[in-house]
């Protein structure tokens, strides 16, 4: 998931995540979203193209909204 592209901010990803609760079911969807994706992109599974765009955006909206949490979180804790 996040751990690809930013390992350094999983710590407080997490606690924001435990403080959050609409922050943690983003998270949950990302991992869904990214499962999905693998598995259509692996061949495992079929899905129409445009599905399969529409759930990368998804993916990626998702993965914006959950780092400006995560920086806005810094900010406010000073870290």
């Amino acid at each position: 998931m996040f751990k690809e592209c930013c390992p350094e901010l999983i710590p407080v990803m997490e606690q924001v995540a435990a403080e959050n609760p609409h922050i943690a079911k983003l998270i949950e969807r990302h991992q869904e979203l990214n499962k999905i994706i693998d598995e259509v992109e692996a061949g495992r599974e079929h899905m129409d193209e445009l599905e399969l765009e529409k759930l990368k955006k998804e993916k990626l909206h998702i993965k914006d909204e959950v780092y400006a949490a995560v920086v806005e979180y810094k900010k406010e804790k000073g870290i």
